[in-house]
């Protein structure tokens, strides 16, 4: 695979997945860690990625707040975002990962929507607040600075003691066999908590990240109750997850 190429195939990883790994980069691609680093130094010194340790993370996923414009697949979220809306009841205890595809959802929120919003991420949080009729509860603890979310033991004891009616989950990837899963461990570790705590579970995907995997498991995919992607309900790839009896939108 040429540089140009390889970075490419990179660039397309950060902005789906949010964040890459340099090991998992050397597998794919079959290259030395050199090479990898070498390639996540040219692109964060372009200014397309931001250089960690271990990987690199997306700009749209590290900036609190970023231009609608900038968000990667940004048409197709607002598809995804205006379907999560028409689930949404006056009264509604509403519990929310974080995640561009939710800060969507949180902008496009009808003006005369009375409910409750629950969330630990700093940019959903953000645009709740701006909203003139729905309570806004944060969830504390430590705020992972990578994903701008709380994560930590407080957190998940608090989303232990609620029991939101529904859960939106932005989803870093998800599979029929290999269910939900994500590439950060505090992330899994908070959104399990909230499938447990939730009534029903909306799971927020881009048709990309559908039959994707990431290294780190957070549930199975009987745990989902609604998909919601910005393809048609009957197409073709969604119909895996129709056929385990989740509801696709």
């Amino acid at each position: 695979m040429l540089k140009k190429e390889r970075q490419a195939y990179i660039l397309q990883k950060v902005n789906l997945h949010n964040k890459v790994l340099s090991s998992l980069l050397c597998s794919e691609i079959n290259v030395s860690e050199d090479t990898i680093r070498r390639d996540l130094q040219e692109l964060a010194d372009e200014g397309k990625v931001i250089k960690v340790h271990g990987g690199a993370l997306s700009s749209s996923f590290y900036e609190v707040s970023l231009p609608p414009a900038a968000v990667y697949s940004q048409q197709k979220k607002k598809i995804i975002a205006q379907k999560a809306v028409s689930l949404l009841e006056d009264g509604m205890f509403v519990l929310t990962s974080g995640g561009t595809t939710i800060v969507e959802m949180a902008r496009m929120l009808p003006t005369q929507l009375r409910a409750t919003f629950i969330s630990g991420s700093i940019p959903a949080i953000l645009e709740y607040m701006h909203h003139p009729h729905i309570e806004v509860i944060l969830i504390g603890d430590k705020i992972s600075k990578n994903s701008k979310i709380t994560v930590g033991s407080e957190a998940i004891a608090k989303i232990k003691h609620i029991k939101p009616d529904i859960c939106f989950l932005g989803t870093n990837a998800i599979d029929p066999e290999q269910g939900i899963t994500d590439n950060d461990w505090e992330v899994v570790q908070l959104k399990k908590a909230m499938i447990e705590a939730s009534r029903k579970v909306v799971c927020l995907s881009i048709a990309e990240k559908v039959n994707t995997i990431q290294p780190i498991k957070v549930c199975d995919t009987d745990k989902i109750d609604i998909l919601i992607t910005e393809l048609a309900p009957e197409s073709p790839q969604l119909q895996p997850f129709a056929a385990m009896g989740i509801r696709v939108l």
